[in-house]
């Protein structure tokens, strides 16, 4: 019924009806067509989260859950379909249909600045959180969309650059996640990425889009261009895209009405795109939705229960001397800069207005009480200078040049702001206006504060009349807001503590490069000096324990930007250090979107990586360092010693970060634990790697291989026992080596895993299952997947370089899988 009656809307649409449902209206929705009854389609993005429309700054507040990396880290199937089911009913919340989420690239290199929104290096570990996710929020009728197919492994040039890969490793690694998603999920949404894929963009790439995705694996959803990542007109509508966002359409619009009479768009192909987008509106509910749209800032105890579990679950406890849970009465000393600063997310689109965030400084006082701790900072790890805080008057023009009288008059929250859509009630050109901002400053000391300002824009930053940071006159394109921002430019100046110092910052916008925005932010601070470090040193020496809180934050974090390596910004490294040497029971923890270079690892007594586990972060974290929660974080990404060590890190620029338009991705299919098996190189902490409040043992591995000479099928069993004192988690990884490959493979690869919890000293029997594709590669001369004759290892552990238990199963003859 629903498919004959979206084809008799099909017929009763006019050229142009069609036409408009395949691009957006507007940043956050794709029109309605009155005449004929079909709704308007809302999507917001995600995926750590609903934010709703409008601006990535401010909005209607929502619910700030883990990020992705956080997710990966809890290896946790069944909560990652808990987390899908709570963001459908955000989703809900904000009168959107669907969520832009989940991210699923794989973290081929530690610099991904948005590698904290993935799940993993792992391509297995990530498909499978994507279905678990994709199902929790499609079973309650809002629609998943994917991200970002495919290749779109850094933020250097994103929305040009080449992401050159051979078919092999897109095959048994970044294709993976999507894969999965379609074909065990059904996912209703994918998003292509910027890049180009080995020279075309995949926004309008006929194999990516059609042969594989559709032919191949029998899609039925829609792929939707990522915001402004649409380059043209009749090859994507050709290729397989259906949806153009944002609106209004660049490539659409008339321009397709234009293709389609002068036959480079067939009908039939444009009728395919719009039943596809009318198939979803139908399986979301917009087909029918007319209500007036709305959005709530719903704060449910519920959700707050499970993001706080979530955090716990997610926390990865790396090292333990015995220092933690917390014991006993003693004086803690709280130091570092993210001791009290709730780091909860990373930047970018998958940013939003939290309800609330708790620091870490918050939950210990929750949990232990104020008078047992001493706070102290001891250095800062900011990228930018400090978002001036408070409300700021902004006076908007319809031109560029800041003259005549003010069409609008308004306000913002803070000195900065992402204008996109609608700017100033529509009263100017979202891309062709300028503001005049004002508010004040008031220093807590006396000294020279440095004045910041960077801007997709021109901007200048005038205290007490006085010209400070000049973002205008010598404007470069550098690392911020999508790479359409420019670098922070930084002055100098005296200011006086208890006096409202006036700040007026001047903007106007400028020609884009691919995204239409305009944005800025400006800060202010006082730089810390010896003088921090030794508080805080003197503040451990005189306590029992000193938890050190320590990392990065969402403006190093962040889409649009990676990272210059894996050094801990500004002082940190020395902080710890020097804390490490006054109190031997220092506990480190950890609050990165991924690995970091340790260099006082083995001086310390504990480190806990909690990576941005959402708005109940501190509760989250105390409870882990208190024991009120296990610790139940396994990593999902290979922590080297060093940068160097990474597969992507080379001398030569194209292999990373790129040159001349291309990235190549020269380790193929050896990512993460697969290349340091290769090289022979320990880590600093492997994959699958993490220590709890128990321990565990396994034993008594059994492989059934009765079918897998004629299926290619082996069901595993094994069992595990807790063999410590109180309850805890573990996670059983199953690994499978191919001893006689006519092809090079990997020294092992993951292939099945279960997460369990088991009450001191019981025991439980765990099946793990592995169908064919678990021992198959891809064979690029062939185009199919290939089982070859010979033995196979299956390892079971519980990390990566934990492997005491092995089986072999034989075949005797090879066979082949279809794509």
């Amino acid at each position: 019924m629903t498919a004959t009656r979206i084809r008799q809307l099909l017929e009763q649409m006019t050229l142009e009806e069609k036409v408009a449902i395949l691009s957006g209206e507007d940043f956050w929705s794709v029109p309605s067509i009155e005449r004929l009854g079909i709704g308007k389609l809302r999507v917001s993005d995600g995926p750590n989260g609903a934010r709703g429309g409008g601006s990535l700054v401010g909005g209607v507040k929502s619910a700030s859950f883990p990020v992705g990396i956080a997710i990966g880290s809890t290896w946790n199937v069944e909560l990652a379909r808990e987390i899908g089911t709570a963001l459908a009913d955000e989703v809900k919340s904000k009168g959107a249909h669907m969520l832009l989420a989940p991210t699923v690239n794989i973290h081929r290199s530690v610099t991904n600045g948005r590698n904290f929104e993935c799940y993993s290096e792992d391509p297995l570990l990530s498909a499978e959180l994507a279905v678990a996710y994709i199902g929790g929020l499609q079973d309650q009728g809002i629609g998943a969309t994917i991200k970002h197919f495919v290749g779109n492994e850094s933020e250097i040039e994103r929305t040009t650059i080449s992401s050159e890969i051979d078919e092999r490793s897109l095959r048994e690694i970044y294709l993976i996640p999507f894969e999965w998603a379609v074909k065990k999920a059904g996912t209703w949404g994918i998003m292509s990425s910027y890049n180009r894929l080995n020279g075309t963009f995949t926004s309008e790439h006929n194999w990516l889009l059609g042969t594989v995705l559709r032919d191949e694996w029998g899609y039925d959803g829609i792929v939707m261009s990522d915001w402004f990542g649409s380059h043209s007109t009749s090859e994507t509508v050709n290729a397989g895209l259906d949806l153009e966002m944002p609106g209004p359409p660049r490539d659409r619009g008339q321009k397709l009405v234009d293709a389609v009479n002068a036959g480079s768009v067939t009908v039939e192909t444009l009728d395919d795109r719009v039943l596809a987008m009318m198939r979803l509106m139908e399986r979301v509910g917009s087909l029918d939705d007319h209500r007036p749209h709305q959005e709530r800032a719903d704060d449910r105890p519920e959700h707050r229960a499970l993001i706080r579990r979530a955090g716990a679950e997610a926390a990865v406890l790396l090292k333990n001397d015995g220092v933690l849970p917390l014991a006993g009465e003693g004086k803690i000393a709280v130091i570092g800069p993210n001791a009290k600063t709730a780091q909860i997310m990373g930047g970018g689109s998958a940013q939003l207005n939290a309800h609330y965030r708790v620091s870490p400084w918050q939950g210990l006082v929750s949990a232990l009480g104020e008078g047992r701790l001493n706070y102290a900072k001891g250095c800062t790890n900011d990228r930018f200078q400090p978002v001036l805080r408070g409300e700021f008057a902004v006076d908007y023009f319809d031109n560029l040049t800041l003259s005549g009288e003010p069409v609008y008059r308004g306000s913002i929250e803070d000195a900065q702001t992402f204008w996109i859509g609608q700017v100033a009630e529509g009263k100017v050109d979202a891309l062709n206006f300028s503001a005049r901002v004002r508010g004040t400053f008031t220093p807590e000391a006396s000294g020279v504060h440095k004045v910041g300002i960077y801007s997709a824009g021109f901007a200048k930053v005038f205290v007490d009349g006085k010209l400070i940071a000049d973002a205008w006159s010598n404007w470069t394109k550098g690392r911020t807001f999508f790479e359409e921002g420019c670098d922070e430019v930084v002055g100098e100046i005296m200011l006086e503590a208890g006096r409202a110092h006036e700040v007026m910052i001047e903007f106007c916008t400028k020609d884009f490069s691919t995204l239409g925005l305009a944005a800025f932010a400006c800060g202010i601070g006082l730089p810390l000096g010896d003088e921090a470090i030794a508080d805080a040193v003197a503040a451990a020496r005189g306590a029992e324990t000193a938890l050190v809180f320590i990392g990065r934050n969402g403006e190093w974090d962040t889409e649009g930007s990676d990272l210059p390596g894996i050094v801990l910004p500004g002082r940190q490294n020395e902080l710890v250090e020097a804390i490490a040497a006054v109190n031997p029971c220092t506990v480190v923890v950890l609050q990165s979107g991924g690995p970091v270079e340790m260099p006082w690892a083995g001086k310390v007594a504990a480190v806990v990586s909690a990576w941005y586990p959402g708005q109940e972060a501190g509760n989250a974290i105390a409870d882990v360092l208190t024991g009120a929660a296990e610790p139940g974080g396994r990593l999902p990404q290979t922590f080297p010693v060093r940068w160097a060590d990474n597969p992507a890190h080379s001398q030569d620029r194209e292999v990373y970060p790129g040159l001349e338009g291309k990235v190549r991705y020269e380790e193929g299919i050896f990512v993460g634990y697969r290349h340091y098996d290769k090289v022979g190189m320990a880590p600093l902490y492997p994959f699958g790697f993490g220590l709890g409040y128990t321990s565990f043992t396994l034993s008594d591995l059994k492989a059934d291989d009765s079918r897998f000479e004629a299926d290619g099928t082996v069901t595993v069993t094994l069992t595990v026992a807790n063999t410590g004192k109180r309850a805890g988690s573990t996670v059983v990884q199953l690994y499978v080596s191919d001893t006689e490959a006519s092809a090079q493979r990997p020294e092992k690869e993951l292939k099945a895993f279960s997460k369990l919890k088991l009450d001191a000293g019981e025991s439980r029997s765990v099946e793990l299952s592995l169908d064919a594709r678990s021992f198959a590669f891809f064979d690029s001369e062939k185009k199919c997947w290939v089982v070859e004759a010979g033995d196979f290892v299956l390892h079971a552990g519980q990390s990566s370089a934990d492997l005491p238990l092995s089986a072999t199963v034989r075949r005797e003859s090879s066979m082949t899988l279809p794509v």
